[in-house]
Protein backbone atom coordinates (compact mmCIF):
# COMPACT_ATOMS: atom_id res chain seq x y z
CA UNK A 1 0.00 0.00 0.00
CA UNK A 2 2.78 2.45 0.94
CA UNK A 3 6.02 3.18 -0.94
CA UNK A 4 8.56 3.82 1.79
CA UNK A 5 11.76 1.89 1.10
CA UNK A 6 13.63 0.84 -2.03
CA UNK A 7 14.01 -2.67 -0.62
CA UNK A 8 10.29 -3.18 -1.29
CA UNK A 9 11.22 -3.68 -4.95
CA UNK A 10 13.65 -6.58 -4.70
CA UNK A 11 11.56 -8.86 -6.93
CA UNK A 12 12.34 -8.40 -10.62
CA UNK A 13 8.83 -9.42 -11.66
CA UNK A 14 7.33 -6.58 -9.65
CA UNK A 15 9.93 -4.16 -10.93
CA UNK A 16 9.16 -5.08 -14.54
CA UNK A 17 5.43 -4.63 -13.90
CA UNK A 18 6.14 -1.06 -12.86
CA UNK A 19 8.37 -0.51 -15.89
CA UNK A 20 5.79 -1.92 -18.30
CA UNK A 21 3.17 0.38 -16.81
CA UNK A 22 5.61 3.29 -17.11
CA UNK A 23 6.08 2.40 -20.79
CA UNK A 24 2.32 2.53 -21.22
CA UNK A 25 2.16 5.89 -19.48
CA UNK A 26 4.86 7.23 -21.78
CA UNK A 27 2.90 6.06 -24.80
CA UNK A 28 -0.20 7.86 -23.54
CA UNK A 29 1.75 11.06 -22.96
CA UNK A 30 3.51 10.92 -26.34
CA UNK A 31 0.20 10.51 -28.13
CA UNK A 32 -1.35 13.37 -26.17
CA UNK A 33 -4.16 11.11 -25.03
CA UNK A 34 -6.27 11.85 -21.96
CA UNK A 35 -6.55 9.40 -19.09
CA UNK A 36 -9.24 9.20 -16.46
CA UNK A 37 -7.71 6.29 -14.54
CA UNK A 38 -7.65 8.35 -11.34
CA UNK A 39 -10.66 10.57 -11.94
CA UNK A 40 -12.13 11.66 -8.62
CA UNK A 41 -8.92 10.90 -6.69
CA UNK A 42 -6.98 13.56 -4.79
CA UNK A 43 -3.23 13.67 -4.18
CA UNK A 44 -1.77 15.72 -1.31
CA UNK A 45 1.83 16.88 -1.65
CA UNK A 46 3.48 17.61 1.70
CA UNK A 47 7.00 18.87 1.09
CA UNK A 48 8.86 20.00 4.19
CA UNK A 49 12.00 20.45 2.05
CA UNK A 50 12.40 22.17 -1.33
CA UNK A 51 11.65 20.20 -4.49
CA UNK A 52 11.21 20.90 -8.17
CA UNK A 53 11.36 17.71 -10.22
CA UNK A 54 9.84 15.34 -7.67
CA UNK A 55 6.93 17.59 -6.72
CA UNK A 56 6.19 18.77 -10.26
CA UNK A 57 6.41 15.28 -11.73
CA UNK A 58 4.03 13.84 -9.11
CA UNK A 59 1.57 16.70 -9.56
CA UNK A 60 1.77 16.45 -13.34
CA UNK A 61 1.38 12.67 -13.13
CA UNK A 62 -1.80 13.01 -11.08
CA UNK A 63 -3.27 15.59 -13.46
CA UNK A 64 -2.44 13.45 -16.50
CA UNK A 65 -4.26 10.53 -14.88
CA UNK A 66 -7.40 12.62 -14.37
CA UNK A 67 -6.94 13.26 -10.65
CA UNK A 68 -6.53 16.44 -8.63
CA UNK A 69 -3.80 17.84 -6.39
CA UNK A 70 -3.73 19.84 -3.17
CA UNK A 71 -0.71 20.68 -1.08
CA UNK A 72 2.10 23.04 -0.26
CA UNK A 73 5.58 23.45 -1.63
CA UNK A 74 6.91 24.53 1.77
CA UNK A 75 5.10 22.67 4.52
CA UNK A 76 7.84 23.57 7.00
CA UNK A 77 6.75 27.22 6.73
CA UNK A 78 3.13 27.13 5.57
CA UNK A 79 1.46 24.35 7.53
CA UNK A 80 0.52 23.62 11.14
CA UNK A 81 4.04 22.25 11.54
CA UNK A 82 4.96 25.86 12.35
CA UNK A 83 2.48 25.77 15.23
CA UNK A 84 4.07 22.64 16.63
CA UNK A 85 1.74 20.00 15.23
CA UNK A 86 3.29 16.53 15.25
CA UNK A 87 3.71 14.45 12.10
CA UNK A 88 1.34 11.72 13.38
CA UNK A 89 -1.41 14.29 13.94
CA UNK A 90 -0.83 15.82 10.51
CA UNK A 91 -1.13 12.39 8.91
CA UNK A 92 -4.30 11.53 10.81
CA UNK A 93 -5.95 14.71 9.56
CA UNK A 94 -4.63 15.08 6.01
CA UNK A 95 -5.23 11.42 5.18
CA UNK A 96 -8.94 11.96 5.93
CA UNK A 97 -9.09 14.54 3.13
CA UNK A 98 -7.29 12.77 0.28
CA UNK A 99 -6.58 9.44 -1.40
CA UNK A 100 -2.76 9.43 -1.43
CA UNK A 101 0.00 11.53 0.17
CA UNK A 102 3.44 12.24 -1.29
CA UNK A 103 5.75 13.50 1.44
CA UNK A 104 9.29 14.86 1.68
CA UNK A 105 10.69 15.45 5.16
CA UNK A 106 14.14 16.31 6.56
CA UNK A 107 14.15 13.54 9.17
CA UNK A 108 15.25 10.00 8.33
CA UNK A 109 12.46 7.55 9.13
CA UNK A 110 9.70 10.15 8.85
CA UNK A 111 7.99 8.36 5.95
CA UNK A 112 7.72 5.14 7.94
CA UNK A 113 6.27 7.10 10.87
CA UNK A 114 3.79 8.86 8.57
CA UNK A 115 2.64 5.54 7.12
CA UNK A 116 1.87 4.27 10.64
CA UNK A 117 -0.71 7.01 11.18
CA UNK A 118 -2.08 7.57 7.67
CA UNK A 119 -5.29 5.95 6.46
CA UNK A 120 -4.20 6.33 2.80
CA UNK A 121 -1.04 5.34 0.91
CA UNK A 122 2.12 7.29 1.73
CA UNK A 123 4.76 7.74 -0.98
CA UNK A 124 8.18 8.67 0.37
CA UNK A 125 9.60 11.52 -1.70
CA UNK A 126 12.76 11.66 0.42
CA UNK A 127 13.30 11.43 4.18
CA UNK A 128 16.47 13.21 5.23
CA UNK A 129 19.54 11.23 4.25
CA UNK A 130 17.53 8.02 4.28
CA UNK A 131 15.60 6.88 1.21
CA UNK A 132 14.09 8.23 -1.99
CA UNK A 133 12.50 5.10 -3.49
CA UNK A 134 10.69 6.65 -6.45
CA UNK A 135 13.95 8.25 -7.57
CA UNK A 136 15.72 4.88 -7.50
CA UNK A 137 12.89 3.36 -9.53
CA UNK A 138 13.14 6.02 -12.21
CA UNK A 139 16.94 5.68 -12.15
CA UNK A 140 16.68 1.94 -12.71
CA UNK A 141 14.04 2.46 -15.40
CA UNK A 142 16.37 4.90 -17.15
CA UNK A 143 19.31 2.50 -16.99
CA UNK A 144 17.22 -0.28 -18.47
CA UNK A 145 15.91 1.96 -21.25
CA UNK A 146 19.35 3.34 -22.06
CA UNK A 147 21.44 0.17 -21.81
CA UNK A 148 18.83 -2.56 -22.24
CA UNK A 149 19.64 -4.28 -18.94
CA UNK A 150 19.86 -3.95 -15.16
CA UNK A 151 22.20 -6.89 -14.63
CA UNK A 152 25.94 -7.22 -15.32
CA UNK A 153 26.74 -3.56 -14.79
CA UNK A 154 29.60 -1.56 -13.34
CA UNK A 155 28.15 1.52 -11.67
CA UNK A 156 30.09 4.42 -10.18
CA UNK A 157 28.37 6.68 -7.66
CA UNK A 158 30.06 10.04 -7.30
CA UNK A 159 29.85 12.95 -4.87
CA UNK A 160 27.99 13.15 -1.58
CA UNK A 161 27.61 9.50 -0.68
CA UNK A 162 27.16 10.06 3.05
CA UNK A 163 24.01 12.18 2.91
CA UNK A 164 22.87 11.33 -0.63
CA UNK A 165 19.58 9.48 -0.28
CA UNK A 166 19.37 8.92 -4.04
CA UNK A 167 22.68 7.05 -3.90
CA UNK A 168 21.57 4.99 -0.93
CA UNK A 169 18.28 4.06 -2.60
CA UNK A 170 19.84 3.08 -5.93
CA UNK A 171 22.56 1.03 -4.21
CA UNK A 172 19.92 -0.92 -2.28
CA UNK A 173 17.97 -1.53 -5.49
CA UNK A 174 21.00 -2.66 -7.51
CA UNK A 175 22.05 -4.97 -4.68
CA UNK A 176 19.28 -7.34 -5.81
CA UNK A 177 20.61 -7.58 -9.36
CA UNK A 178 23.07 -10.06 -10.86
CA UNK A 179 26.62 -9.20 -11.90
CA UNK A 180 26.70 -5.77 -10.25
CA UNK A 181 29.89 -4.05 -9.16
CA UNK A 182 29.77 -0.66 -7.47
CA UNK A 183 32.42 2.05 -7.33
CA UNK A 184 32.00 4.70 -4.63
CA UNK A 185 33.80 7.94 -5.47
CA UNK A 186 33.84 10.58 -2.76
CA UNK A 187 35.98 12.54 -0.31
CA UNK A 188 36.60 10.53 2.86
CA UNK A 189 34.36 12.92 4.79
CA UNK A 190 31.42 12.03 2.51
CA UNK A 191 31.99 8.31 2.06
CA UNK A 192 29.20 5.78 1.88
CA UNK A 193 27.62 4.94 5.28
CA UNK A 194 28.87 1.87 7.11
CA UNK A 195 25.45 0.22 7.38
CA UNK A 196 25.01 0.33 3.61
CA UNK A 197 28.48 -1.12 3.03
CA UNK A 198 27.71 -3.89 5.50
CA UNK A 199 24.45 -4.64 3.72
CA UNK A 200 26.16 -4.85 0.32
CA UNK A 201 29.08 -6.92 1.54
CA UNK A 202 27.62 -9.26 4.15
CA UNK A 203 23.97 -9.61 3.18
CA UNK A 204 24.13 -9.40 -0.61
CA UNK A 205 27.75 -10.17 -1.54
CA UNK A 206 27.98 -7.19 -3.87
CA UNK A 207 31.59 -6.24 -4.72
CA UNK A 208 32.46 -2.58 -4.37
CA UNK A 209 35.47 -0.30 -4.35
CA UNK A 210 35.99 3.06 -2.68
CA UNK A 211 38.22 5.77 -4.14
CA UNK A 212 38.69 9.51 -4.06
CA UNK A 213 39.74 9.70 -7.74
CA UNK A 214 37.04 9.73 -10.42
CA UNK A 215 39.68 9.39 -13.14
CA UNK A 216 40.65 5.95 -11.82
CA UNK A 217 37.24 4.39 -12.46
CA UNK A 218 35.64 6.44 -15.26
CA UNK A 219 36.84 4.06 -17.95
CA UNK A 220 35.53 0.95 -16.19
CA UNK A 221 31.89 1.81 -15.67
CA UNK A 222 28.68 1.46 -17.63
CA UNK A 223 26.86 4.05 -15.54
CA UNK A 224 28.34 7.16 -13.96
CA UNK A 225 25.81 8.30 -11.35
CA UNK A 226 26.79 11.82 -10.32
CA UNK A 227 25.39 13.70 -7.33
CA UNK A 228 25.89 17.21 -6.03
CA UNK A 229 27.56 18.08 -2.76
CA UNK A 230 24.49 18.99 -0.69
CA UNK A 231 24.91 22.39 0.90
CA UNK A 232 21.83 21.92 3.08
CA UNK A 233 23.35 18.90 4.85
CA UNK A 234 26.40 20.76 6.17
CA UNK A 235 26.56 22.37 9.58
CA UNK A 236 28.58 25.35 8.42
CA UNK A 237 29.23 27.18 5.11
CA UNK A 238 32.94 26.61 5.62
CA UNK A 239 32.53 22.83 5.58
CA UNK A 240 30.51 23.05 2.37
CA UNK A 241 33.03 25.34 0.66
CA UNK A 242 35.77 22.77 1.30
CA UNK A 243 33.80 20.03 -0.42
CA UNK A 244 31.96 21.67 -3.34
CA UNK A 245 33.48 21.26 -6.75
CA UNK A 246 35.64 18.30 -5.72
CA UNK A 247 34.41 16.35 -8.77
CA UNK A 248 33.49 17.74 -12.17
CA UNK A 249 32.44 15.62 -15.13
CA UNK A 250 33.74 17.35 -18.26
CA UNK A 251 35.16 16.46 -21.67
CA UNK A 252 38.27 15.01 -20.06
CA UNK A 253 36.18 12.55 -18.08
CA UNK A 254 34.05 11.74 -21.13
CA UNK A 255 37.19 10.86 -23.06
CA UNK A 256 37.98 8.21 -20.45
CA UNK A 257 34.52 6.67 -20.53
CA UNK A 258 33.17 3.85 -22.67
CA UNK A 259 31.37 4.88 -25.85
CA UNK A 260 28.15 3.21 -24.70
CA UNK A 261 28.28 4.32 -21.05
CA UNK A 262 25.75 6.73 -19.59
CA UNK A 263 25.97 9.72 -17.26
CA UNK A 264 23.06 10.04 -14.83
CA UNK A 265 22.28 12.67 -12.23
CA UNK A 266 19.16 12.97 -10.02
CA UNK A 267 19.38 16.78 -10.39
CA UNK A 268 19.61 19.60 -9.53
CA UNK A 269 23.23 19.99 -10.54
CA UNK A 270 25.42 22.82 -9.35
CA UNK A 271 28.82 22.55 -11.02
CA UNK A 272 29.54 18.80 -10.90
CA UNK A 273 28.65 18.25 -14.57
CA UNK A 274 29.92 20.78 -17.07
CA UNK A 275 27.33 22.07 -19.53
CA UNK A 276 29.65 20.94 -22.33
CA UNK A 277 28.59 17.38 -21.46
CA UNK A 278 24.91 18.07 -22.18
CA UNK A 279 25.12 17.48 -25.93
CA UNK A 280 26.97 14.17 -25.61
CA UNK A 281 24.61 11.22 -26.31
CA UNK A 282 25.90 9.57 -23.15
CA UNK A 283 24.39 12.37 -21.05
CA UNK A 284 21.09 10.83 -19.96
CA UNK A 285 20.13 13.04 -17.01
CA UNK A 286 17.45 15.11 -18.76
CA UNK A 287 15.89 11.96 -20.22
CA UNK A 288 16.15 10.52 -16.70
CA UNK A 289 14.18 13.46 -15.28
CA UNK A 290 11.44 13.03 -17.90
CA UNK A 291 11.24 9.32 -17.08
CA UNK A 292 10.28 10.37 -13.57
CA UNK A 293 6.89 11.48 -14.87
CA UNK A 294 6.13 8.09 -16.44
CA UNK A 295 7.32 6.07 -13.45
CA UNK A 296 5.36 8.21 -11.00
CA UNK A 297 2.24 7.95 -13.13
CA UNK A 298 2.64 4.17 -12.96
CA UNK A 299 3.17 4.22 -9.20
CA UNK A 300 0.18 6.45 -8.50
CA UNK A 301 -2.04 4.19 -10.54
CA UNK A 302 -0.70 1.16 -8.69
CA UNK A 303 -1.18 2.49 -5.16
CA UNK A 304 -4.69 3.70 -5.97
CA UNK A 305 -5.94 0.52 -7.60
CA UNK A 306 -6.76 -2.67 -5.73
CA UNK A 307 -4.67 -4.77 -8.13
CA UNK A 308 -1.69 -2.48 -7.71
CA UNK A 309 -1.98 -2.43 -3.92
CA UNK A 310 -1.90 -6.22 -3.79
CA UNK A 311 1.13 -6.25 -6.08
CA UNK A 312 3.03 -3.80 -3.90
CA UNK A 313 2.10 -5.62 -0.69
CA UNK A 314 3.41 -8.88 -2.16
CA UNK A 315 6.69 -7.13 -2.95
CA UNK A 316 7.28 -6.21 0.70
Amino acid sequence: MHIIDTKQFKDDRELQKIFREADRMESICRKGEASEDLKGKILATLFYEPSTRTRFSFESAMHKLGGRVIGTESAAHFSSFVKGETLPDTMRVVSSFVDVIVMRHPETGSAKLAAKYSSVPIINAGDGSGQHPTQSLLDAYTIQKELGRLDNLNVAMVGDLLYGRTVHSLAYLLAHRKGIKLFFVSPKQLSIPGDLKEYLEKEKGIPFEETERLEDVAGDVDVLYVTRIQKERFRSPEEYEKMKGCYVVDRKILELMKKDARVLHPLPRVNEISTEVDEDPRAAYFRQAENGLFVRMALLKMVLSREGQVSLEEAL
